[in-house]
């Protein structure tokens, strides 16, 4: 089983994807001959050619509309934003026509699109190659937004993805890339959508995160645990629609909930899973649920980088605030 980086991963997938499916294209700027900004479609055209990974013009709307045609006439395609900095001219092609596709033809007309992009901080890029929008697409009904947070987990997730008869938005870290390597299958197995991957057991308090925090929220619990404290680590993956019952289950055990978000913290998708939390496991709570998040700013340049992106410290200060708390 080879060590793959999750761009290696996301690579992997799309050449499974494309074997196996011929109903799948791919399209997207510089995809093609120069294998993407990131070399995620790296020597896709030279073996599948040209009608199959298509190389686009600079025009986000113009793929994104391409691409909604292609999925309601059959076809399987998977388009790239080069990066979320650049995909607010899609918002209105997705919202008013791949998201309510199928509602607007009553079932008769599908669109199984996957749109991929680059985000997040972390790679020292301007805040327009650095942002995490995602709570954004989260509030469009219709589509499913998923973030993997490992090499693993975006093999199986973007099979899963491409094979889903509906819109799918599937964000890739960019700071994940190429920060380390796991054993990746080509199988063929897609992991399951809508589903928290409970990453690490635990007793005391319930850790929620997803995409390039997870590697923060790991360190802190493996801080944490020198300190005695056994911190439960759930990674969301799938943002929309979100698995509430894993969260449920394990604040129920654990009694304290800190979420983790690299997003901005003003409506973020942590606000919607505590208010969940408070909705339907109130009396499992033994504090206030703390939240961990980017600030209600651009993303600055490198230099201020890592004091806008949530710490390990600011992490178990919130853990331990949770702790030392009684309702």
């Amino acid at each position: 089983m080879p060590e793959l980086a999750l761009v290696e991963a996301v690579n992997l997938a799309l050449a499974h994807a494309l074997e196996h499916d011929p109903s799948v294209v791919l399209l997207g700027e510089d995809i093609g001959v120069n294998g993407g900004v990131f070399r995620a479609t790296q020597g896709l055209q030279a073996h599948f050619g040209e009608a199959r990974v298509i190389d686009t013009p600079l025009a986000e709307s113009a793929i994104a509309g391409t691409a909604i045609g292609m999925a309601a006439m059959g076809l399987r395609p998977v388009a790239e934003i080069q990066f979320t900095g650049f995909i607010y001219p899609i918002i209105d092609q997705i919202l008013n026509h791949a998201a309510r596709l199928r509602h607007r033809t009553r079932g008769r007309l599908s669109c199984p699109l996957v749109m991929r992009s680059p985000c997040g901080a972390g790679i020292h890029a301007p805040e327009h190659h650095s942002e995490s929008p995602e709570a954004l697409f989260a509030h469009i009904p219709g589509l499913r937004v998923v973030m993997p947070s490992s090499p693993a987990r975006a093999y199986g997730l973007l099979l899963a993805a491409i094979r889903d008869p509906d819109p799918v938005l599937f964000l890739e870290p960019t700071r994940l890339y190429r920060l380390f390597k796991q054993s990746v299958d080509d199988d063929g197995q897609a992991l399951p959508l809508d589903t928290c991957f409970t990453l690490r057991e635990g007793s005391d308090v319930t850790l929620v995160s997803w995409g390039a925090m997870l590697q923060e929220v790991l360190r802190s619990a493996d801080q944490l645990a020198e300190s005695g404290i056994a911190a439960e680590v759930i990674d969301v993956a799938t943002l929309k629609p979100l698995d509430v019952d894993t969260i449920l289950a394990s604040v129920a055990k654990t009694g304290r909930c800190v979420i983790v978000h690299e997003a901005p913290r003003t409506c973020g998708l942590g606000a919607e899973i505590a208010a969940a939390i408070a909705e339907r496991g109130l009396y499992s709570l033994l504090a206030p649920i703390e939240r961990v998040t980017g600030y209600d700013v651009v993303v600055p340049l490198f230099r201020l980088e890592t004091q806008y992106m949530p710490s390990v410290a600011r992490i178990v200060g919130a853990v331990k605030k949770t702790l030392e708390a009684s309702t």
